[in-house]
């Protein structure tokens, strides 16, 4: 009774019937060449991630900086308004 046989083994072997040595080498280089694509794809994917994270650290990184700006501007004036008005308030008792 013939055995049965795996999905890729019975390719294999249809392939072998059906194609001369010639041409499994070149079925063989074109799954090689798929293979690497697939490889060259993945590596693109990854750097396209990476970029996005970096992108998005260097993104916050220039909101931080900027909500501090802001913070220290706010500080400053407050502290202007404060000798402001202690000035004025010493202005006025000096009448």
């Amino acid at each position: 009774a013939p055995r049965l046989l795996h999905g890729n083994q019975s390719t294999q072997l249809i392939l072998q019937a059906a194609f001369p040595l010639q041409q499994q080498g070149t079925f063989a280089a074109a799954t090689q060449q798929q293979q690497q694509l697939q490889q060259q794809q993945q590596q693109l994917q990854q750097q396209h991630q990476q970029q996005q994270q970096q992108l998005q650290q260097h993104h916050q990184q220039q909101q931080q900086q900027l909500q501090q700006q802001q913070q220290q501007q706010l500080q400053q004036q407050q502290q202007q308004q404060q000798q402001l008005q202690q000035q004025l308030a010493a202005h006025r008792s000096d009448r």
